[in-house]
């Protein structure tokens, strides 16, 4: 599985030698692909200030992640598809995840350079806070929709009580009269010897041996019986007596209910592509504020740690996560020199991931774009 690493290394000369040391090492033994990662020059503000801003991106970079994840899923629980099937609709201004990542353009239309950092904090925080919210909202009405649907379908394809009969009864079983009318009556598997024995008797108004079995499953089955209308009352108090059911049935009640579970269907229908195609569009977009949010940090830490005037490079590693130790390794090596106070081969690379601790301070700037929810190979 791959994962990404964004690091930022200052412009001096022997950091400059290291970023060649790196691509060469990197090329020679496939620890990892490099590219450059443009970041535009941001307003710095004073130092106060960056050091709140860098706390607040550091919020909202887990709440973006969060905000990722569960778009992500909710597209892969409502596609019901395979995941290689969800990731060709999980795209960022159009292409996928890995090519906007690799030449990423910072978009100075929608979050432009001239405002302050923490207005562009701002921003991000409330396109990502209504997305948020909206999820919860649009999720609630798709599944509702998808929950009325199935579970329509559950009652009239499950129990004898309440599954639907039009594929099991026609016209010509039922007799209907001006004196004789047609019941369905529910009979367990046990007790079909003593239905056959009894129904007769149930009333001195049954027809003579007018019951017919229509529909069977395990539970038991359908029997049709005959009598006159006026002894229906009857006929149905004594077969409640034995532990017979007598199940309530028209051909127009049928008509009806099949036409509510069409427009159920075609409800939850357009209720999904609605659905989809908000989840297609705003993955995009939180995805691409991800990404921008992660370049605000990069800067904020640059400026940070290697000082005014802003002078450094911002480069995304394409890792192989089984050698991703072996590469922090050579990172450390590389830049010790960035971080003199440290103990000779004791320079660790810092690694900021959302939802944990910052770590300690360390030479080179690095952060991780978690994709392995999303499972880019």
């Amino acid at each position: 599985m791959t994962e990404f690493w964004l690091i930022s290394v200052p412009l001096d000369k022997t950091s400059l030698t290291s970023v060649d040391k790196l691509k060469r090492t990197m090329a020679k033994t496939n620890l990892a692909s490099c590219c450059r990662f443009s970041i535009p020059e941001l307003k710095v503000g004073i130092l106060d200030s960056l050091l709140s801003v860098s706390d607040d991106l550091s919020r909202l970079d887990t709440l973006t992640e969060s905000v990722i994840k569960k778009t992500h899923q909710c597209l892969r629980e409502v596609m019901e598809q395979s995941d290689d099937k969800v990731l060709e609709n999980a795209l960022a201004n159009g292409v996928d995840l890995m090519s906007y990542m690799t030449k990423f353009q910072w978009d100075k239309a929608k979050y432009p350079t001239a405002l302050p950092l923490s207005s562009l904090a701002d921003i991000i925080n409330k396109e990502v806070s209504q997305m948020e919210t909206e999820l919860k909202s649009r999720a609630v009405v798709y599944n509702n929709a998808k929950m009325s649907l199935q579970s329509f379908e559950h009652k009239i394809n499950g129990s004898l009580q309440t599954r639907s009969l039009s594929d099991v009864v026609k016209k010509e079983d039922l007799v209907v009269s001006e004196y004789l009318t047609t019941l369905l009556v529910m009979v367990s598997r046990g007790s079909y010897l003593q239905w056959e024995r009894t129904y007769e008797s149930l009333s001195q108004f049954v027809v003579p041996r007018s019951s017919r079995k229509l529909y069977e499953d395990k539970e038991g089955g359908i029997f049709s019986v005959t009598l006159f209308k006026r002894a229906v009352c009857e006929f149905k108090a004594k077969a409640q007596e034995s532990k017979f059911s007598v199940r309530e049935y028209s051909f127009d009640l049928e008509e009806r209910k099949q036409q509510e579970m069409k427009q159920l269907s075609i409800h939850k229908k357009e209720q999904y592509g609605i659905f989809v195609r908000w989840l297609k569009v705003n993955f995009s977009e939180v995805f691409v504020a991800w990404i921008h949010l992660k370049a605000l940090r990069v800067f904020v830490e640059s400026v940070l740690r290697y000082g005014l005037p802003v002078n450094y490079q911002a480069l995304l590693l394409q890792v192989d996560r089984k050698r991703s130790k072996k590469l922090r390794d050579v990172l450390s090596s590389l830049f010790m020199h960035l971080d003199p106070t440290a103990p000779a081969g004791k320079t660790e690379v810092s690694f900021d991931i959302p939802g944990l601790c910052q770590q300690e301070y360390s030479s080179v700037i690095c952060f991780n774009i978690n994709t392995n929810l999303l499972e880019i190979s």
